[in-house]
């Protein structure tokens, strides 16, 4: 497992993955009232999250949080990325894809044997970086709960 890791963006921003950094009010604020796949999630949900996730958080050049997503891994074979944002007044600066650069980039999830992720709306971010619809949809279930969080 890697140490913490910290890049600094020419624009200011900085990206960490460093869990103690990340304002969990600020990721459950926005997880909760502006996602569309967690609405109502619990900040305990949240942070029960973070504490099994390789986290990367976003800050702007005050420090204070941007964006975020997470990977949930076993650091061997599997990686699913989740709960991407930014902040909407920190949009349009290109730190979506510096973070999932910087992610995929990590030490601790170079040869895995598969990365996931779920998209409704941003599938042409996720594929300038390799992801491809799923090869074979027909080998693939899930459990699903239809409102898990309220």
């Amino acid at each position: 497992m890697s140490e913490f890791i910290t890049e600094i963006h020419s624009t200011g921003y900085v990206i960490s993955t460093d869990p103690g950094r990340l304002d969990v009010a600020a990721v459950h604020g926005w997880l909760s009232n502006e996602s569309y796949w967690a609405r109502n999630i619990s900040r305990a949900t949240v942070e029960r999250a973070i504490a099994h996730s390789l986290n990367f958080g976003l800050y702007a050049p005050d420090g204070r949080q941007a964006g975020f997503c997470r990977v949930v891994t076993d650091r061997a074979t599997f990686a699913w990325l989740c709960d991407v944002f930014v902040l909407p007044e920190h949009r349009g600066h290109g730190l979506s894809k510096w973070l999932v650069k910087q992610m995929l980039a990590h030490p601790d999830l170079q040869n895995l044997r598969r990365h996931l992720l779920a998209t409704f709306d941003a599938h042409t971010l996720y594929q300038r970086f390799g992801y491809e619809p799923l090869d074979r949809p027909d080998r693939w279930l899930e459990i699903k709960h239809p409102n898990p969080y309220g």
